[in-house]
């Protein structure tokens, strides 16, 4: 009776029943990752939205209008650099929407949370559909920037949490396959919005609008689908013959207990991890933003056989390289993805203290070579290094959460990992700056393009370098951090959750499983996309071997 008292989308009404199959959460979780991850694609629509009005050439605005006049301009055209502000929004968004609202998502549970989640990241897409119908900027950046940020955020880490208490015994492989789908959601979503935009556009539209109507409702479907998927365990269930205890004697760093999420800012693992995180997304998102003009002006003619530098280039050679440069994009990002399930399911083995001294020590090692390997015209270790580098690159974001867990307990996972993540928004800034800004000091001051990036190699080693610092100087937190029995119970169990354990403990169920049609056609739903988008990515991939 209880549970029919109870409104849908509240938390009570997420917990498991008996019998429920803990492989059904995953796909879940990857249907929103899948969905939001297309903010890392949106660079697709800029092309075409610069050419929104002119339609076949960019009708340029004068001199005098500046950024706030293209809010609302209708007689000319964005410039592409305006147009990345909605790139830049969708992360300042993100860290900033897990930390403000971290905590409400515990408290509310998963499910209502990628709800509000699914209606933010659809709804901004819809209003920046009509912000292009009506040629106006701002609408824009306040559905896909700001709406559409905010969905990020709290998509981001509505499955996290959930997953960690699904998976105690393997957190870090559970953690990896949903921060998987947000590094894939580009591989699926650019390919296909390219497509639809191709079909939708005609003499009198570019086919962005349409383009981002389907979008949205296709997302819609899937976001809520997951959504309704999601299910929390009553808070004493664990696996069947997994023993905690043994756990944390294998690892001290492995805690049972709990931190409440107010006192995390006083706790310095808190700040030491956050560093770990800075160091580590600061030295691989700049890159990935540069990945193109990089491999093309270090390596010029020498990817087509000709031996010329970038700038003694024709233009049908500068054609030949760009294609390759995009199968070098496309190559790191399979590395990206792949990295972030493979190193996080690595860490539940090797431990996550020693996963990130490894991500450290050998990206270090690798940033620092890259310079020789540059100089001396050995692309397929350049390559490799880089492709290396961008797999601890992912592999960090996984691992994180399941670090925190480690740390300060699975109770407010959701909400530390939340306040954790304005270290990504500060990486977002920091990372792109340098690697931009050292590329056109150097040119300023006369360095030959193939040389530009020697440098910024070297800056990029010591980031990790200041990271391996701050993960040595971790250990497991002081017993005075952690709450006591009572306060853990208030925070966790309710009356209903109390029948529920009742229920379980009567019924004598184990893990008895859901039907093995239901788990088949819900990893389904996620992989057949998924597949397609690697699909997609292989092909530009090829372009850089042929």
């Amino acid at each position: 009776m209880a549970q029919e008292k109870t409104k849908f989308l509240a938390k009570e009404r997420t917990i498991a029943q008996p019998g429920f199959n803990r492989w059904l959460v995953p796909p879940a979780a990857l249907a929103i990752h899948l969905c939001i991850g297309m903010a890392y694609g949106f660079s697709v629509f800029w092309l075409p939205l610069s050419k929104a009005i002119g339609i076949k050439e960019s009708i340029v605005c004068g001199p005098e209008i500046g950024f706030i006049q293209e809010l609302t301009v209708t007689h000319c055209d964005w410039k592409i650099s305006t147009l990345g502000w909605m790139y830049t929004l969708f992360f300042v968004f993100l860290g900033s929407s897990a930390a403000l609202w971290g905590s409400w998502l515990d408290h509310v549970g998963p499910r209502k949370a990628a709800v509000v989640s699914t209606f933010c990241w659809c709804g901004g897409m819809l209003f920046s559909a009509l912000g292009i119908y009506y040629h106006q900027f701002w609408m824009m950046l306040l559905g896909s920037g700001v709406i559409g940020g905010i969905g990020l955020g709290l998509g981001y880490i509505s499955p996290v949490s959930t997953l960690i208490k699904w998976f105690p015994d393997r957190r870090g492989m559970a953690t990896g396959m949903a921060i998987m789908g947000f590094g894939g959601g580009a591989m699926i979503g650019s390919p296909l919005a390219a497509e639809l935009i191709k079909f939708f556009a005609s003499d009198t539209d570019v086919g962005v609008m349409p383009t981002l109507i389907v979008l949205a409702s296709v997302y819609f479907i899937f976001m809520m689908s997951g959504a309704l998927g999601y299910r929390i365990p009553p808070s004493d269930w664990q696996p069947t013959h997994w023993n905690p205890s043994l756990s944390v004697k294998k690892n001290k760093m492995i805690t049972h207990k709990h931190v409440d999420v107010k006192n995390v800012f006083k706790i310095k693992q808190f700040w030491l991890l956050w560093g770990v995180l800075c160091m580590n997304v600061s030295a691989g998102i700049g890159i990935i933003g540069m990945s193109s003009p990089m491999l093309q002006e270090i390596f010029g003619g020498q990817l087509i056989g000709i031996d010329k530098p970038y700038g003694a280039l024709d233009k049908p050679q500068l054609a030949a390289i760009a294609a390759i440069a995009a199968g070098f994009t496309a190559l790191l990002s399979l590395f990206n993805i792949g990295g972030r399930f493979l190193w996080a399911s690595f860490s539940d083995k090797l431990g996550r203290k020693n996963t990130y001294l490894l991500f450290f020590i050998l990206g270090s090692l690798l940033y620092l070579s890259i310079p020789q390997s540059a100089n001396t015209g050995n692309k397929v270790f350049f390559v490799g290094a880089f492709c290396i580098i961008l797999s601890m690159y992912g592999g960090g974001f996984s691992t994180i959460p399941a670090y925190l867990a480690d740390l300060f307990g699975t109770q407010m996972v959701g909400a530390i990992h939340g306040r954790l993540l304005t270290a990504w928004a500060t990486a977002g800034i920091l990372g792109p700056v340098i690697v931009n800004y050292m590329r056109e000091y150097q040119i300023a001051i006369g360095i030959p393009r193939e040389q530009v990036y020697n440098q910024t190699m070297i800056v990029l080693a010591a980031m990790l370098m200041i990271g391996l610092f701050c993960n040595l100087l971790i250990k497991p937190v002081a017993d005075k951090w952690f709450m006591e029995d009572i306060e853990e119970q208030a925070e966790t169990v309710n009356q209903l959750e109390k029948q529920l354990i009742m229920t379980y403990e009567s019924q004598d169920i184990r893990e008895r499983p859901s039907h093995v049609l239901t788990i088949l056609l819900a990893w389904s739903a996620v992989l057949l996309p998924l597949s397609w988008g690697i699909y997609k990515t292989l092909q530009n991939v090829s372009k850089f071997f042929n």
